[in-house]
């Protein structure tokens, strides 16, 4: 062993009368930083958005909590007896993030630029429409790629949050962004049994997501009390792929595992489009 590794002998427990507990320790400390601007502006002509930017890190060390939910991260600490080796950017960590809303009364009909001298039927087809619209672009979500088993021994076979080491001997660019391999498995090697990986916690990003949702609503008056509005709504409209986490085992046994880095769903659904009428009374 290298100098300064830390090395389990197997079969060395703590207790070794007792096979398997879990427990859950409030020792963790996180942080988060950030730059955030926005802008907000209404127009004469009834134009009106708001824009938001963030660029931030948030740090801690442990945020799955053996939740299956943040599936991007081992859902257990690495050593509990050496917290500082989880250390690493937060599972919800977004480096970059962008959010934008409008909505815009078109200028049709009776009153507007367009088609200002209508009236009747043809003002009640063109006039009272109004667009909307949500924007959102973010940065992908850090994920640690793993070693697949519980190469150090520390007996945690339910959360398995051992990861690889990475291989001194390659070189090249580790993240090839692809669905089929989001990284390259040969950047990394099995750590020896007995001692842990040394790939730092949320060290790569994953994909990131680019969304728009659009809207049209048109309200018809029937009366002083009863109205008719409708609605087209069309989710994701450039039918935008957003990945979802690629899978973070990098080892099957002793082996390269096929499926290291392969994605496997989608974070975003694929274009929605729905129609709706409310009548409002």
């Amino acid at each position: 062993m290298p100098q300064g590794t830390t090395y389990l002998p197997p079969g060395l427990r703590p207790n070794p009368n007792l096979s398997g507990t879990q427990g859950y320790y409030y020792l963790g400390t996180s942080s988060y930083h950030a730059l955030d601007v926005s802008l907000s502006k209404r127009s004469r002509g009834g134009l009106a958005f708001k824009a938001n930017y963030t660029y931030s890190k948030v740090l801690d060390l442990n945020s799955a909590i053996l939740s299956a939910n943040a599936i991007n991260e081992p859902v257990t600490i690495l050593n509990p007896y050496n917290l500082k080796l989880n250390k690493g950017l937060a599972s919800y960590d977004l480096r970059q993030q962008f959010n934008a809303n409008f909505t815009y009364p078109l200028p049709f009909g009776r009153g507007r630029r367009f088609g200002n001298s209508v009236s009747g039927l043809m003002d009640k087809l063109i006039g009272g429409w109004q667009w909307n619209g949500i924007v959102n672009a973010q940065s992908g979500f850090p994920f640690t790629p793993t070693a697949g088993s519980n190469v150090s021994g520390t007996g945690d076979t339910g959360g398995v949050p051992d990861v690889s080491n990475r291989n001194p001997a390659f070189s090249g660019p580790v993240v090839l962004a692809k669905v089929s391999q989001w990284f390259n498995p040969n950047a990394f090697s099995l750590p020896l049994a007995g001692t842990f990986g040394n790939v730092a916690r949320g060290s790569f990003i994953g994909p990131g997501l680019v969304s728009l949702d659009t809207s049209l609503f048109k309200k018809f008056s029937i009366n002083e009390k009863w109205s008719l509005q409708f609605r087209a709504e069309a989710f994701n409209i450039l039918n935008h792929a957003n990945f979802g986490t690629p899978n973070p085992a990098v080892f099957s046994g002793n082996s390269i595992s096929p499926s290291a880095g392969l994605i496997t769903g989608t974070a975003t659904t694929s274009r929605q489009i729905q129609f709706a009428l409310k009548l409002q009374f």
